[in-house]
């Protein structure tokens, strides 16, 4: 398609019917002029494809697919051509559903352990996030399918997510929040980034044009499409301006008029509207030649991918010898989970899963004598005295115990955060009362997040599942008895305790003005600077196997450094290493963590055998953004490089000289930015924490205030209505547009949803097919304007409800 000719020739109208969707999951088409739509559809760690009822929240069903391990999970592999081959899998069902995009992977970051969401990304580190993100990306894409990368940016708590203002000073945006996107984007050319919910610095991420045309475009070269969330959109006319393609869901009329209208009285260029419509164009013809590549879509041999990322991204967390199991004990099962387990995260990226197994049933399949105890009750993690003494007693006639524990489906999902970083009581006081019963226990956790283990010293091991997907089971039980061997390393420091992070009990932030006051201090990056001792570090993990380091090199290369050592498995069984490669200037006189991760590398070794990893870095391992001159720079130093097992453990430590003229890359003199410049908060970080005062000073502007509540706006919250009488009386027509998607949710969706709603704008009731006329009709009731907006919300409904 000649796509100049084809914009020659169509009208305002047409091209802006093209910047939105034509129904919940699919894009507009134009026949007369050869357009066909682009389908999308949930899918980070396993597609979503919804045929009946549409959502997106995971409240109707979806065709049946492989549920793969969550993100949380598969970045604990560390491992990037495993990643890729998941990607393949889930770019084969794609193009057997009928998928032209796949809404994923995700890659923000990690603020808090306590962020409802957490389960379906990465990592804390943005490097791990960015690596992983781009394997996800390459490995879907390879078989003719999109990859959308999600949410940019700033999207890190649910609380709020929709109407919150993620407040980041300039440093922390570029070094964390932008980085791994930055890697996504230039390393595997993703067909489609989507844009988050929230605002960044004051503007919203679908209408901000620092984000979508000065990085996103002309800084990182992106040419892809950007899609904004389902219901993200703020302004029609100031987001296409900025540089959004397509706004989500559909049907969205109103849209098409506000872009044409802009254009009329020429708050729009023609040019923008040209600009996004080529693009959808683009994002067309780039499905319609993938639909011709050819694929195999195999879902036996998708089980068989999902079983080994599964068993190579758990962590075994503590082993006092007990494991591996030889296989000849008398196993008591005991815990819910083992039936029922946790394998998968709630909300979008809910999937029904093609084939499912269990612990329990492969403890079975395998061969062992096992009991089983139910512990606790599977939805509520509530446990009775008569489940504990069951427990206990089954416990104390076994030669090994191993419970199933962790958190229930209501503890994490999108759409809302965690209050606390505990476990259930009862998941809690059965740990505690079967290890008294017998202390050859195993506990087996499933959860897509960190959890308070104040019992981990009474078990003999802990084997950290994640949320495995549909084999976790079969893989939990193989790692127990030794047919393979955990290597899987912490992608997220786990704390001791809540009130030892970064930011403690102020996440989530219930101001809507979101500061981040950690800055770059994120993760392993503030436990180091303010010397907080976790309960397991980034990149921990033991294994069934013991390794050792030596002979350390480092050599320029191809416009940066290869550092390299040689790995030795010094054990008596095979087993993979991740070795993992930090970045330190000790003698800076500005702020900088006490170490990076620049760069990692697994390697698979039998016993005895030694192989030599080497880890290649450039100027990104260096590098610092410098807010006087809104550039990258690499200041001049001694630099430590740390080869270790962990950001705490460290075997191998260089020097490192990057001078001028030396180094293979530029490099600035010697950072002397005088210290009185910087709030000590962030020079010394301390447990502590930083406070507003220190942060103001480190944002280096005025930090937003608190929006009023008047006048309403289709951004208003609906929490903001309770603050006049016509606003509480108008909960009933918001009672009345969401029956019926109300009516289709269990218990635990409805606690979601009463959870979310409050702080929900008025135009998201578009994602659940209310017209954007209904939502200006109930502004302009909540305004006072009520004749006019119930005339607005009477003709914007269908008639069944209006006189229902």
């Amino acid at each position: 398609m000649d796509i100049d000719a084809c914009l020659e020739t169509m009208t305002t109208a047409e091209k802006a019917r093209l910047l939105a969707g034509a129904d919940h999951w699919t894009t507009c088409a134009d026949e007369a002029h050869g357009i066909f739509a682009t389908v999308f559809s949930d899918g980070p760690h396993g597609l979503r494809k919804q045929e009946g009822g549409c959502d997106h929240l995971g409240i109707e069903r979806s065709v049946p697919a492989t549920c793969f391990p969550t993100a949380s999970a598969l970045a604990c592999s560390f491992d990037e051509s495993l990643i890729e081959e998941v990607g393949a899998a889930i770019g084969e069902e794609a193009r057997d559903q009928g998928v032209d995009v796949v809404l994923g992977p995700g890659v923000n970051m990690k603020r808090s352990p306590l962020c409802g969401r957490n389960f379906e990304y990465f990592s804390e580190d943005p490097l791990v996030a960015g690596v992983l993100g781009a394997a996800m990306v390459r490995g879907i894409q390879s078989r003719g399918v999109g990859a959308c990368v999600k949410h940019f940016a700033g999207n890190n708590q649910e609380h709020a997510r929709m109407v919150s203002d993620s407040v980041i000073d300039e440093r922390a945006l570029r070094e964390v929040y932008l980085s791994a996107f930055e890697r996504v984007v230039r390393e595997a050319r993703p067909w489609a980034v989507m844009t988050g919910y929230n605002r960044l610095n004051g503007t919203y991420c679908s209408e901000n044009l620092l984000l979508l045309r000065d990085i996103l475009r002309d800084e990182w070269g992106f040419d892809g499409a950007t899609v904004t969330d389902w219901g993200a959109m703020s302004s029609s006319a100031a987001s296409v301006a900025a540089g959004l393609d397509i706004c989500m869901p559909g049907p969205r009329a109103d849209h098409a008029r506000a872009i044409e209208r802009a254009v009329v009285a020429g708050t729009l260029s023609r040019e923008a509207v040209d600009a996004a419509a080529r693009r959808v164009i683009e994002l067309s013809l780039r499905a319609r030649r993938g639909r011709s590549i050819p694929y195999a879509c195999d879902y036996g041999r998708h089980a068989d991918v999902a079983y080994r990322a599964a068993c190579e991204s758990a962590v075994l967390l503590e082993n006092d010898g007990l494991l591996p199991l030889a296989g000849t004990e008398r196993i008591a099962v005991i815990g819910s989970f083992a039936l029922l387990p946790r394998y998968q995260g709630a909300g979008s990226s809910r999937i029904e899963p093609v084939c499912l197994d269990d612990p329990w049933s492969a403890f079975c399949n395998a061969g062992v004598e096992a009991t089983y105890a139910r512990g606790y009750d599977p939805v509520s993690g509530e446990a009775d005295e008569e489940a504990l003494d069951e427990a206990a007693r089954v416990a104390a006639g076994a030669d090994v115990a191993v419970v199933f524990a962790g958190l229930p489906d209501r503890f994490e999902s999108e759409g809302f955060d965690r209050k606390l970083m505990v476990m259930p009581r009862g998941h809690r006081a059965l740990i505690e009362r079967v290890c008294a019963a017998n202390p050859r226990t195993v506990v087996v956790l499933q959860g897509g997040s960190p959890m308070e283990m104040p019992w981990r010293r009474l078990p003999a091991a802990i084997v950290l599942m994640h949320l495995s997907g549909c084999q976790g089971g079969r893989a939990a039980v193989d790692l127990l008895m030794g047919r393979a061997n955990p290597c899987g390393k912490l992608a997220e420091t786990w704390p001791e305790r809540l009130e030892d992070t970064a930011l403690g009990r102020r996440f989530p932030d219930t101001d809507r003005e979101v500061l981040y006051r950690e800055s770059i201090y994120v993760g392993y990056r503030y436990f180091d600077a303010a010397g907080v001792q976790p309960a397991y570090p980034f990149g921990f993990g033991r294994s069934y196997t013991t390794f050792s380091y030596a002979d350390p090199e480092v050599h320029i290369e191809d416009g940066g450094y290869v550092v390299s050592c040689a790995v030795t498995n010094t054990g008596a069984r095979a087993g993979s290493e991740t070795v993992q490669l930090y970045t330190a200037l000790p003698e800076s006189r500005d702020v900088r963590e006490p170490r990076r991760l620049a760069a990692f590398s697994k390697v698979a070794l039998d016993p005895g055998e030694s192989a030599r990893v080497a880890m290649r870095i450039d100027e990104r391992a260096f590098r610092v953004w410098d807010r006087a001159c809104g550039s990258w720079r690499v200041d001049e130093g001694d630099y430590e490089l740390a080869i270790g097992a962990s950001s705490r453990d460290a075997r191998l430590v260089l020097r490192l000289p990057v001078t001028r003229g030396a180094a293979p890359f530029a490099v600035s003199g010697p950072c002397d930015r005088a210290s009185g410049m910087i709030p000590e908060a962030y020079l010394h970080p301390s447990s502590a924490g930083f406070d507003d005062t220190a942060f103001a000073a480190w944002y280096g502007g005025p930090l937003p205030t608190r929006r009023p509540v008047r006048p309403f706006t289709p951004d208003s919250p609906v929490s903001d209505m309770g603050s006049t009488f016509v606003g509480r009386q108008a909960f009933r027509i918001v009672d009345m547009l969401m029956a019926k998607t109300v009516a289709r949710m269990s218990d635990d969706m409805r606690a979601m949803m009463d959870e979310i709603a409050a702080d929900m704008p008025l135009r998201s009731f578009t994602s659940g097919g209310v017209s954007f006329g209904v939502v200006e009709g109930l502004v302009d009731v909540l305004n006072g304007h009520g004749v006019r907006g119930m005339a607005k919300i009477a003709r914007g409904l269908p008639k069944s409800d209006v006189f229902r």
